[in-house]
């Protein structure tokens, strides 16, 4: 097994190789991204490929995203140390480390019950205080803590998800990869329009392809 120091040197490596060099320049998600302990999420028997460029496998036939597109999802989300982040698909936990590291509170969702209850284990056991659990149906969000500041959805619906919308505050930012076969990273920002009584509207930029797994459970 690698020495703590080792893990700290492929970090500092993962950072610099395969974020820094792609243009994320963000000091704060480069230093959280140099701080959390990828390897500490993943199977004992992917120690080894903890730190690499891709995705890696999770239990229940689920993956941990590649590092760079946790920072890029992150990154896109504009938090704050005051944001109030909703987050679909706790997977493992560690782009939820990654939220709570940056934001004031993280609401995570999780629909597999295995992958929640291990993951709110791990991330109290890393003493984490900030991130509040639901094991349930990630179309539905969470609406007992609505409005968010920030949602990010880690698995890929066929259509964005109308609660999750419903959900996000005015001025909010989701990022959500969306499709079947082909997917796009979708950034969402509802923003709001001049004069009384007006609503608020969506603009929606397409930032990437990506390859998510299917979010699961019904929207119905």
């Amino acid at each position: 097994m690698l020495l703590a120091k080792n893990y700290e040197t492929q970090r500092k490596k993962m950072v610099r190789d395969q974020i820094e060099a792609r243009g994320i320049r963000n000091p704060r998600i480069l230093a959280v991204m140099r701080k959390v302990e990828r390897h500490l999420f993943v199977k004992p028997e992917y120690l080894n490929m903890a730190y690499r460029d891709g995705p890696l496998p999770i239990n229940c036939e689920q993956t941990v995203s590649q590092p760079y597109i946790v920072a890029l999802m992150t990154d896109l989300l504009k938090l704050t140390p005051t944001s109030k982040v909703l987050e679909i698909g706790t997977g493992c936990g560690y782009q939820t480390a990654i939220l709570a590291e940056l934001a004031g509170a993280v609401y995570s969702v999780e629909i597999l019950p295995s992958l929640a209850k291990s993951a709110k284990a791990r991330l109290e056991r890393l003493r984490y205080r900030n991130i509040s659990f639901k094991e349930g149906n990630g179309h539905y969000g969470w609406q007992e803590y609505a409005p968010y500041d920030a949602v990010l959805v880690a698995a890929a619906p066929k259509v964005v998800p109308a609660h999750l919308v419903q959900q996000l505050s005015e001025g909010g930012r989701m990022v959500i990869p969306v499709g079947d076969s082909e997917q796009n990273l979708l950034l969402i920002q509802k923003k709001s329009q001049t004069g009384a009584g007006s609503e608020p509207f969506l603009e929606t930029t397409e930032v990437t392809g990506v390859s998510f797994v299917p979010m699961t459970g019904s929207s119905n």
